[in-house]
């Protein structure tokens, strides 16, 4: 039969290919083989297959083997991962570092103590109520909550009615629960229930606000355009600027600091750089005043200060570099934390908003991070500290003029640090505190959401927890201390009532105690005083809805929803902690853990850096490679004398153990939101609790390894490698395999 000429009617088929080579019954090989189509097993009236060929049963034999090996080879990787992750889990435990045997840790051991051990009775307790709850389930108590009727509980508890022993002690216990346990419980979770919802409706307000600056392109205005450094107009403005860099034995990020504001866009003589180094190791402190003394060579304006007395942490360094009598001559202060990096401009884009605006105290630009893909720990960092930046601070600048500053990449104005009293040691968070003070003489702030400053996330879920411990006891510090101040000052009674109930008192302390109550403590124990319920909007429809809101600010992150909310609620219990330290004046909260630092930086900030400011020339002869491979050497033995150790931590184990055992009892009462919540929730503090989530041992140690070695690169361009100058484009490519290295 001729075939049809038209394309509609062109006929086709979708067989199962198979090329066998085979030269004996023991050897062969497939060279390409497609998975079947539903047709090619459909059966026509007649038994033939719809196709209209038969298949081999050959065929499909192979076909099936195929599939054999596709689902053996997911079990592989599945029994893989699963082994390697026990074998890191068995010698995390054999290891026996805990948080306890930390000696840098910040909280006060007593309260530590104590602390871990009311956990450990939730968990005793909720072990024990479990194993009775599944002996009275397997004996007949089927019934729920709604089916214990007063009337029949009385009935149970009268012995004549009893036939057991069991059945007599748990219908006790199940009165005993209804009448004394389930009421208090019930009413705290209401408590609590209301606490969430008026948090929930401060942050869909908060949202709904940034959602107008953005409808209506609402941004500060600067008075002054940006201009060019080189353009000789003397109307420019250019005040007096002022910079400070406190650190303190953080010599992975020095360099890359100092080059950074060494090359801020602004005239050399109108800007002085202060490093201020409260380092105690000797070795760092030689190593940043000779960084100093290089770009003092070039022609830099900077100083290097080092406090002999080390009291006060950051706000006692930044309140002794202010006592300088050459500070009078300055009219602004740009303060960076050690590990940021500004762009040449920003100066040019902060500082001329003071211009014309004397009721102008505080400018403060945005954050971002070059490491924010490094790991799971920093995409989550990333996700609120976006919500942060882009909502809290953007929309209090806009409305209100006030909001906590972040300590780092703002500009202050001198005269208002000193009007409102300068830096205070008297807390660990001196930035909120001179903050507030300064509102509270009347200062106005701007944020610019559009001028970021680069820096890095802590890698490490022990970095990151030492962070949290002290942002959230400071703050409670501040309130107990500020107080007085506020009721006192002459400010609207509407900013002391924002000041007092939204600032402090709903975002610093509300959030982390209903937080960590209700869904750590509470939960769990309604699973086994089910008197006491809460409803499945409260586990499920209003933080994943509020968890929608915060992700927002970020929308590359929202593969991560769940895994944020579930870390978010792990957190709760180092907040919560702190949150006590702080409010009630404990130890931990008076001290100051620097946070580690890697050291990264972006392709583009080092390469600019190389092109813009090259070094000088150290010869046209080839580099002598022998020597460079042995400085990497030395550099990794080095690294490997300070490789990272993960560490158990007790508290997070131990309340993973509470919330699983509480999963297992909700399976009893056939509650599906609630398990579900339970049992993900318990593998998200299991997993934090023997520290899998962050930067894992030897991490550090092959970072530091490829950096080194980028290091190495950066010296070889700065010579005549086989005649020639190495070009910035080889360069740019050798920085972008170095990361992807690091990044691995």
């Amino acid at each position: 039969m001729a075939p049809s000429l038209y394309w509609w009617a062109k006929e086709t088929h979708r067989g199962t290919p198979v090329v066998v080579k085979m030269e004996n019954p023991n050897n062969w090989s497939m060279v390409e083989l497609e998975s079947p189509s539903e047709e090619d097993f459909m059966y026509t009236n007649g038994g033939v297959p719809k196709g209209g060929r038969n298949r081999n049963a050959k065929q499909l034999t192979w076909v099936l083997l195929l599939k054999a090996h596709k689902a053996a080879g997911c079990l592989t990787s599945i029994a893989s991962t699963f082994f390697s992750l026990t074998s890191v889990i068995r010698r995390r435990v054999a290891s026996g570092r805990t948080d306890s045997t930390d000696t840098t840790e910040t909280e006060n051991p007593a309260v530590k103590s104590r602390f871990y051990s009311c956990i450990k009775v939730f968990l005793w307790l909720s072990l024990l109520l479990l194993g009775f709850e599944m002996a009275a389930y397997f004996k007949g108590w089927h019934f729920g909550a709604p089916d214990l009727q007063l009337q029949y509980l009385y009935t149970l508890t009268n012995p004549l009615a009893v036939k057991s022993v069991f059945d007599s002690l748990y219908s006790n216990w199940v009165f005993i629960r209804m009448e004394y346990l389930a009421p208090p419980l019930q009413f705290l979770a209401n408590v609590c229930i209301v606490l969430f919802l008026i948090q929930s409706l401060d942050r869909l307000i908060l949202c709904l606000g940034c959602f107008w600056i953005k409808f209506k392109k609402i941004k500060p205005v600067c008075n002054q355009e940006l201009v060019d450094l080189e353009s000789g107009d003397g109307n420019d403005y250019f005040p007096m600027v002022l910079v400070q860099i406190p650190m303190c034995n953080e010599k992975e990020v020095y360099q890359q600091s100092i080059a950074a504001v060494c090359n801020l866009d602004w005239p050399k003589g109108n800007l002085l750089i202060q490093i201020l180094d409260d380092s105690d190791d000797p070795s760092t402190q030689s190593l940043i005043n000779e960084e100093v003394n290089k770009w003092q060579q070039e022609g830099a304006n900077i100083v290097y200060r080092h406090r002999v007395i080390r009291e006060g942490y950051k706000a006692g360094n930044l309140k002794s570099a202010m006592n300088c009598g050459y500070v009078k001559d300055y009219e602004f202060v740009a303060i960076f934390d050690s590990d940021f990096q500004p762009t040449p401009d920003f100066l040019k884009r902060t500082v001329p908003h003071f211009k014309d605006n004397e009721e102008l105290g505080l400018v403060q630009a945005r954050w971002s991070f070059v490491n924010k893909d490094e790991n799971l720990l920093t995409r989550l960092q990333l996700i609120n500290l976006a919500f942060h930046f882009e909502v809290e601070q953007q929309v209090n600048g806009i409305f209100l003029n006030f909001f906590g500053f972040n300590g780092t990449a703002g500009v202050w104005r001198i005269k208002a640090l000193e009007d409102s009293g300068g830096w205070l040691e008297r807390t660990t968070v001196e930035d909120m505190d001179i903050a507030v003070r300064a509102h509270l003489k009347g200062w106005k702030f701007i944020f610019l959401n559009d001028v970021e400053c680069q820096c890095e996330l802590p890698e490490s879920y022990e970095a990151y927890r030492k962070q949290q411990h002290r942002w959230h006891s400071g703050p409670m510090q501040l309130f107990r201390l500020c107080m007085p101040d506020v009721i006192r000052s002459k400010i609207s009674i509407w900013k002391k009532g924002n000041m007092i109930f939204l600032f402090f008192l709903l975002r610093k302390l509300i959030l982390p105690f209903y937080s960590f109550t209700l869904f750590c403590i509470i939960l769990p124990m309604t699973m086994f005083i089910p008197e006491a319920t809460l409803p499945t909007w409260v586990v499920s429809y209003v933080p994943a809805t509020m968890s929608f809101l915060n992700i927002l600010p970020a929308p590359k992150s929202f593969p991560f929803i769940v895994p944020y909310l579930l870390f978010e609620n792990t957190m709760s219990v180092t907040k919560f902690n702190a949150m006590i330290s702080g409010l009630f004046q404990l130890g931990s909260a008076y001290e100051w853990v620097v946070t580690k630092k890697s050291g990264r930086s972006s392709e583009g900030d080092l390469s600019s850096l190389v092109e813009k400011h090259p070094k000088h020339q150290r010869g046209s002869s080839e580099p002598n490679l022998v020597e460079m491979r042995e400085e990497i050497k030395q550099q990794e033995q080095r690294a490997s004398r300070k490789k990272k150790h993960n560490r158990i931590y007790t508290k997070e184990l131990t309340l993973a153990f509470l919330l699983l055992t509480a999963s297992a009892r909700s399976l009893l009462s056939a509650q599906g939101i609630h398990f579900y919540f339970l049992l993900f929730q318990g593998i998200s503090f299991l997993l934090v609790g023997l520290d899998l989530i962050g930067e894992q041992e030897n991490a550090a140690e092959i970072m530091a390894r490829n950096w080194h070695e980028m290091v190495i690169f950066i010296k070889l361009s700065e010579t005549k490698h086989f005649g020639r100058t190495l070009p910035p484009t080889y360069l740019s490519s050798v920085l972008h395999s170095s990361d992807q290295r690091c990044g691995s």
